[in-house]
């Protein structure tokens, strides 16, 4: 899970206040004061005006940098460990899957579609206001199944297949593996003697499956909290690590996340 706080709708109403305030200036108010200065009377601009006219510019550009390109998101939990570590702050392209307006998140322009194996950030489905990053794993249509026993997964009747490493040494009682899920090889976590959900999912048309890396300690499209993912609730794509910051009970910054990719 990601902390969610509503910044879009914040950021929108500030540069649409900031909008009007110095659009209703230049349009009624400017005029008048350009006046009485010629006459040579003192004139101040309100303080609302300036600051409007200041902030404006800077609130649009960051309105359509965070709604339309990129959107920094922080790795609360250990979900998608070892691809995302707790602490890691991204970024997530957000016209990777289409442009969407901001606070209604209406796709306006298609450019492109989610693959399998992608690392996405989406709406849960059961509370829109909280965001989750996990690998896309099935495509609409497709029926997969997750095998306690082995913890394997079947895809459309294919075996995945996974490469084991071995013991993960920062986390005691799990093993490390190689996983390849259609172009992208990643890398995913199994917990000994961890038996979590399994079953068959068959994944409707216009919707998607999700999983986390930590296959034992995710909540993910499993779960009916969770469950299949709307095409509309998707965010965009998780591209890139740009700092990891944990505090010092959690084990201290990890400065070697830092420019780390996203398989």
């Amino acid at each position: 899970m990601l902390a969610n706080l509503d910044f879009a709708l914040i950021i929108v109403v500030l540069t649409a206040l900031a909008g009007v305030i110095a659009g209703f200036d230049a349009l009624f108010l400017r005029s008048g004061r350009v006046a009485r200065a010629a006459r040579g009377e003192q004139v101040r601009e309100p303080v609302a005006v300036e600051y409007a006219r200041s902030f404006f510019p800077i609130l649009l550009i960051v309105l359509v940098i965070r709604s339309f390109l990129f959107e920094p998101f922080r790795i609360p939990s250990p979900s998608m460990t070892p691809t995302l570590m707790t602490g890691d702050f991204i970024f997530v392209n957000k016209f990777a899957y289409g442009l969407r307006l901001p606070v209604i998140n209406t796709r306006i322009v298609e450019i492109g579609e989610p693959e399998r194996g992608d690392v996405v950030v989406f709406r849960l489905p059961s509370d829109p206001s909280v965001n989750y990053v996990k690998r896309v794993v099935g495509l609409p249509g497709d029926v997969v199944e997750y095998h306690q026993a082995n913890k394997r997964i079947t895809i459309n009747g294919e075996l995945i297949p996974i490469e084991i490493v071995g013991p993960y040494k920062e986390e005691p009682g799990t093993v490390l593996g190689w996983e390849q899920l259609g172009e992208h090889r990643h890398r995913v976590l199994l917990t000994q003697g961890v038996l979590s959900k399994g079953g068959t999912y068959e994944v409707p048309e216009g919707h998607y499956f999700m999983m986390g890396d930590h296959r034992d300690n995710s909540q993910d499209g499993r779960y009916d909290e969770v469950g299949f993912v709307p095409e509309e609730n998707l965010v965009g794509r998780a591209t890139g690590v740009w700092m990891n910051w944990r505090r010092p009970s959690e084990g201290g910054p990890q400065w070697d996340r830092i420019g780390t990719g996203i398989e």
